[in-house]
């Protein structure tokens, strides 16, 4: 279990921090980010694999502050890319790159990879979000990890206002509706952090 009330969770992420909010505001504990302690250097996330990045994350602030600090690493690996964008998703059209140009670049690659193919087609390749989870105690220095997934497909017709990222653009066909569409309540049922969350949650409590 968590000790404590507050969580600290290693992102400056808006949109990650309300999700994690949300989630843990069912164990009654208080969600900080990164905005919360602007004297920590950004982590510089240079791991192969999610787990690598989420790892870094954790240990390195956690370290520097003495406290069990929970970080993610998450992106979307799209089947027609071979599994791009995946770790580079943030940062897809370069480091300074807005969720927009990441979206527009994520759409010309795929667009390159359908030529001759029925253009008139909204949806352009099967993809899934991955999240892995890693939350570090720096008194013991053990981790507890979990990873979770969500299948869709991306299309070219982006959709919605909620969400952040890529979430315009993945849609599930389940729902009918992007992520980008779906309540807050909606996508944390299914979403690839919402699924590595209750992993999490359920290793706490065990």
């Amino acid at each position: 279990m968590i000790e404590g009330q507050i969580v600290i969770v290693a992102t400056g992420n808006a949109g990650k921090v309300r999700e994690f909010a949300h989630a843990l505001s069912a164990l009654n504990k208080q969600v900080h980010s990164m905005a919360d302690y602007p004297d920590i250097p950004e982590v510089v996330e240079d791991g192969a694999t999610f787990a690598d990045n989420a790892r870094k994350k954790a240990k390195t602030v956690g370290d520097a502050l003495g406290k069990p600090v929970l970080a993610d690493d998450s992106g979307l690996c799209v089947d027609q890319l071979d599994g791009a964008p995946g770790v580079y998703s943030a940062r897809y059209a370069g480091e300074n790159g807005s969720d927009a140009d990441n979206n527009e670049k994520l759409l010309a690659e795929l667009e390159k990879h359908r030529l001759g193919e029925d253009t008139e087609q909204p949806l352009l390749s099967p993809a899934r979000f991955v999240c892995h989870l890693a939350l570090y105690d720096p008194a013991s220095g053990q981790f507890i990890e979990a990873t979770g997934e969500a299948e869709g497909w991306i299309t070219s017709e982006p959709a919605g206002g909620g969400g952040f990222g890529y979430d315009p653009l993945f849609y599930l066909p389940a729902y009918e509706k992007t992520f980008a569409e779906l309540t807050l309540e909606e996508k944390q049922a299914v979403s690839h952090r919402g699924v590595a969350l209750r992993k999490l949650m359920d290793k706490l409590l065990s």
